[in-house]
C-alpha cells in the first residue's frame, strides 16, 4: 500500500468517525462498537468490494452483510462519504420520517439485509454465496460479526454447512473488540483461543490488526484463503477507537452525548486529547 493510499483511507475513516460522533446525541447510538469497525468498513467499500451507488441491483456485485447491525452508524458514515446517500439524510436519525435508526434497514440504498437480532446474517450470507456459485458467478460475499455475537449457535451452524459444501466465496470477518455489551468477552463467555475454533469448524483463518490498512489490504487481497474452505478474518480492534475518553470502556457501548460533549469529542478525534464526559452511561444486563 502506498503512503498516499494509506493517507487517503485514514482521512476517509476520520470523516466516518465524525459522522458516528454526530449521531451519538438526541437519542444516541452504539458509538463504541461503531468506532471499532469504521476502518474495516472504509477499506472494504472504498478499496475491495465491487459495490458502488450505480450497481446496487447488479447481480454481479459483491455483497456485504453487517450482522452486528448496531454498528450501522459506521456504515451510514461510509455510505455518505462514498456517495450512497446524502449527508443531510443523517439529520433524520431516529426520526419516524426516515429509516435511519439503530439498525440497518433495506430501505437505505446499499443495505443488503435487515439486521439487529444477532447471529442470523452468517446464514443469510451463506445462502447468497451458494446462490452466486450455483449461477457460475464469482461475487465476493462478506459477513461482519461481532465477537460477542459468536455466542450465537447459528454462527457456528452456518460455518458447518459452509465447510461441508466447500463454500470458498464466503468470508466471515470478526470485529474482535473484546466486549459484549457492557462486559468483556473473556469475563462472560471466553472465546480464546478463537482461531483454532474456526479451524475446527473447517475454515481457513487469518488474524490481523483491524485498524491497520496495510494488514487489511494484505488479508483481503489473499482471499479466498483456500479452494475448499470458507475464509475467516479475525480483526483485533479497540472499542471506541479514535476517542481516548471512551476507548476500551465497557460502559461506553451505547452513548447519548449532549451537544456540548459532541463538540468536544469532535475536537478529541483530531487532537487525541481525552475530554471529560458527564453524560450517563448505559448498563445492559
Amino acid at each position: 500500500m502506498t503512503p498516499e493510499k494509506q493517507q487517503k483511507l485514514e482521512a476517509l475513516a476520520l470523516r466516518v468517525r465524525e459522522h458516528i460522533v454526530r449521531l451519538s446525541t438526541d437519542g444516541g447510538c452504539f458509538t463504541g462498537a461503531s468506532l471499532s469497525c469504521a476502518d474495516l468498513l472504509v477499506y472494504l467499500y472504498s478499496d475491495f468490494l465491487n459495490v458502488r451507488p450505480d450497481n446496487l441491483t447488479d447481480p454481479t456485485r459483491d455483497y456485504l452483510f453487517l450482522s452486528k447491525g448496531h454498528d450501522v452508524p459506521a456504515l451510514y458514515g461510509t455510505f455518505v462519504e462514498l456517495g450512497f446517500m446524502s449527508k443531510e439524510r443523517l439529520d433524520q436519525h431516529l426520526s419516524t420520517d426516515d429509516h435511519i435508526y439503530w439498525h440497518p434497514n433495506r430501505n437505505v440504498p446499499g443495505v443488503e439485509f435487515h439486521s439487529g437480532s444477532l447471529g442470523h446474517l452468517p446464514s443469510v450470507a451463506l445462502g447468497v454465496a451458494m446462490d452466486c456459485r450455483m449461477r457460475g458467478q464469482d461475487n465476493k460475499v462478506i459477513v461482519i460479526t461481532g465477537d460477542g455475537e459468536l455466542n450465537e449457535g447459528t454462527v457456528w451452524e452456518s460455518l458447518l454447512v459452509a465447510s461441508a459444501h466447500q463454500v470458498n466465496n464466503l468470508t466471515l470477518v470478526v470485529d474482535r473488540n473484546h466486549f459484549q455489551a457492557n462486559v468483556a468477552t473473556e469475563d462472560l463467555i471466553p472465546l480464546e483461543p478463537l482461531a483454532p475454533k474456526f479451524e475446527a469448524f473447517g475454515c481457513e483463518v487469518r488474524r490481523i490488526d483491524g485498524h491497520d490498512f496495510k494488514q487489511l489490504e494484505a488479508a483481503f487481497s489473499a482471499l479466498p484463503f483456500s479452494d475448499t474452505k470458507p475464509s475467516v478474518i479475525i480483526c483485533d480492534t479497540v472499542r471506541g477507537r479514535g476517542l481516548p475518553s471512551i476507548e476500551a470502556r465497557a460502559d461506553r457501548w451505547f452513548c447519548n452525548f449532549s451537544a456540548d460533549e459532541v463538540a468536544e469529542l469532535l475536537r478529541e478525534l483530531h487532537s487525541q486529547e481525552a475530554t471529560t464526559l458527564t453524560s450517563e452511561t448505559l448498563t445492559v444486563r
